[in-house]
């Protein structure tokens, strides 16, 4: 049987939510790092997918002026978008209940395959998406590469107390006519 007490100030999920509190709390001083950040700052959702030799790179970013609020560049075989999100309803703080809508900067950066140039990116925005299409992004074809192998024939057998002899000038070959070279 159930006991329901009606008017009782006792909350079992007291606690609960107040390791929540603490525990966001030391989360946000953890990844804040030495710069004072301001708590609304947000970093939009992101989707990378391939189409075809393409690779598209989409991010959700409603509300945001692209005109003069958004950057893309290229440097370091990286591609770097940043902007901002200005918030719309900053003289209203009185009779909010949740806010949840993020506002602030932003930083996304995604490494690019070599030989990648700003000429391959165009960037288009619609409906709140900002579209990245990086063309002909094409994985180089694998190269093979021969190695070379040593013999350390009369290696083991010299004493390790004497310094190897110098063969400059003399005849590599071994006795069964392989060329032996000295590490």
């Amino acid at each position: 049987m159930a006991l329901a007490v009606r008017g009782s100030a006792w909350d079992p999920f007291t606690l609960v939510r107040q390791w929540d509190t603490d525990f966001d709390d030391l989360i946000r001083r953890g990844f804040r790092g030495t710069a004072q950040r301001p708590a609304t700052t947000f970093a939009p959702a992101a989707d990378v997918v391939r189409d075809g030799n393409d690779v598209l790179v989409t991010l959700e970013l409603p509300g945001v002026d692209v005109e003069s609020d958004i950057d893309i560049e290229v440097l370091d075989g990286r591609l770097t978008i940043t902007g901002k999100r200005a918030d719309a309803h900053e003289s209203r703080t009185e009779g909010v209940l949740v806010r949840e809508i993020r506002s602030g900067g932003f930083r996304r950066q995604f490494t690019l395959p070599k030989g990648v140039t700003a000429e391959q990116i165009q960037a288009d925005y619609d409906k709140g998406l900002l579209t990245v299409r990086v063309h002909d992004v094409v994985r180089p074809a694998p190269v093979a590469a021969k190695v070379k192998v040593r013999s350390l024939t009369g290696a083991e057998s010299a004493p390790k107390d004497t310094p190897p002899k110098d063969t400059a000038g003399e005849d590599t070959a071994g006795e069964d006519g392989a060329e032996v070279t000295q590490a």
